[in-house]
């Protein structure tokens, strides 16, 4: 299935397929009751959706959006816990999954933990390279999210921005 940039692939709150990323970006975006959003992860190729359903079924937390155009694989929940079940060796294949994300999680607590604001900005765009190629980081985030992913307020992400492009 091909998603192209801002197309919904679930709903947080519904129920449903998991889905492997093969190429492109997602964002998942998390609604609060106040109607405010926040983006809680970024799913890169190769990973498996949601995390949070790979060994039991649960309702989606947050809602999946593409970030640039990607291509998903459907993966139907029945036969998907069917397969597990019937298959010890796939829980080896979750747990390494689980452990990829585990380690990019810790590279972004290193992107929060950065003392200076400017420090935090460019060890998110360095990563979001690996993913986007010749896109700015701008091109697929929102400053409001991308002060949302690093702890800053879109003010000082906006600041901080400027201040790159007058460097450059």
């Amino acid at each position: 299935m091909k998603l192209h940039k801002g197309e919904i692939l679930f709903h947080q709150g519904e129920r449903g397929s998991l889905f492997k990323l093969h190429s492109g970006l997602l964002k998942i975006v998390r609604s609060h009751e106040d109607g405010n959003t926040t983006l809680v992860n970024i799913i890169v190729p190769g990973e498996t959706i949601p995390h949070h359903s790979l060994i039991s079924p649960s309702v989606y937390y947050a809602t999946a959006i593409a970030l640039v155009t990607s291509e998903v694989e459907v993966l139907p929940a029945e036969r998907w816990y069917k397969d597990l079940e019937g298959n010890p060796d796939h829980f080896r294949t979750i747990a390494r999954q689980l452990q990829e994300k585990l380690r990019m999680m810790q590279q972004r607590i290193d992107q929060l933990t950065a003392v200076a604001p400017a420090a935090k900005l460019l060890k998110m765009e360095a990563w979001f390279q690996t993913y986007i190629g010749t896109l700015k980081l701008t091109d697929v985030l929102t400053q409001e999210e991308i002060g949302q992913f690093i702890g800053l307020r879109r003010e000082t992400v906006n600041r901080l921005l400027r201040e790159k492009g007058r460097k450059s």
